[in-house]
């Protein structure tokens, strides 16, 4: 496998991606006394971008990473404990809002990074295996051909018969050429890959004008789970599961902001633990002895070819006041 086009050796901050995930980026850059974010640079697996031309002023800047929706399992960060605003849709250059939410804008938690010379820096992301450039692209690749239900098997960075074979495959059925390089072939997999994930897993959508906040609860394999938050702003979606539903019993939580107050649904009538911040309570008794509080969640539908969608919609929440 040819190596995939680096980053020309230009003065700048050099981002670079040694993991096998397909990674966008968002950088913060100190601009007098604020930080300006942009955001998102697309890394694939075994490739580096320069995100920032120099000179570079030798000073902290700020660095968040996210996994392509391509990727199952959840969103996987790369991130810190600096707040900075972000568009978690599309591409965007922001000039420090005080106030994410009243533009429309979401914090993410950014990780400081110190520079220290004005003509090149180079800051990489990494994961639990070591990777060089070289093996992250190949992992890259054999991640990809697992998640676009291509070909099943290790994701260890070294190229064998099995994943030369799948590559072959897979160009051949798409009627791709075979010397498609890398870097389009990472492509093509990373948009199979999407589409092969909307077929498949638990959907949260907010049908309301107003924000919601979102749990599921189901029986794992340890007993009773369950796990939240997903934020769901008016009109949009999350997916809590992103893998194909083996059970038929799964349960839905929602809290819908309505000025001052908050809504439930009106139709919940079983206790499960929720938390405070971002959770995933294995069981559901004495939720408040173990920090947690009680909550009613209400049963979804049966999901259908191991797929369900829950739609959030405003007759679904108690009026404000009759809680």
């Amino acid at each position: 496998m040819p190596a995939l086009a680096q980053a020309q050796d230009s003065d700048g901050w050099k981002l670079c991606n040694k993991t096998s995930y397909i990674i966008e980026a968002a950088v913060g850059r100190p601009v007098g006394g604020s930080i300006n974010v942009d955001g998102w640079f697309k890394l694939q697996p075994g490739s580096c971008q320069l995100a920032l031309k120099g000179p570079l002023e030798p000073k902290y800047h700020f660095l968040y990473g996210r996994t392509s929706s391509a990727h199952r399992g959840g969103v996987r960060e790369w991130r810190g404990e600096t707040e900075l605003c972000v568009d978690p849709t599309g591409g965007f250059s922001l000039e420090s809002p005080p106030n994410c939410t009243a533009m429309g804008l979401e914090p993410r938690g950014f990780r400081p990074v110190q520079i220290t010379n004005r003509t090149r820096w180079s800051t990489s992301f990494t994961e639990i295996d070591n990777y060089d450039l070289e093996k992250a692209r190949t992992a890259g690749v054999q991640r990809l051909l697992e998640e676009a239900n291509v070909f099943s098997g290790a994701i260890d960075g070294h190229i064998g018969y099995k994943t030369r074979a799948a590559i072959g495959d897979f160009l051949k059925k798409n009627n791709l050429p075979a010397d498609t390089s890398d870097s389009d072939l990472i492509d093509f997999l990373e948009q199979v890959a999407k589409d092969a994930g909307r077929n498949v897993g638990f959907t949260l959508c907010n049908r309301t004008d107003k924000r919601i906040w979102s749990a599921i609860a189901r029986r794992g394999t340890e007993g009773w789970e369950s796990r939240g938050w997903w934020m769901l702003e008016a009109g949009g979606c999350a997916r809590a599961i992103d893998r194909g539903l083996r059970s038929t019993e799964y349960y839905v939580y929602g809290e819908m902001e309505d000025g001052s107050r908050t809504r439930t649904l009106a139709k919940a009538s079983d206790a499960f633990c929720v938390g405070r911040a971002k959770f995933a309570i294995v069981g559901r008794d004495d939720c408040e002895a173990s920090a947690y509080r009680t909550a009613l969640f209400q049963r979804a539908p049966e999901p259908v070819d191991r797929r369900l969608v829950f739609e959030f919609f405003e007759r679904d929440f108690a009026k404000a006041g009759t809680q």
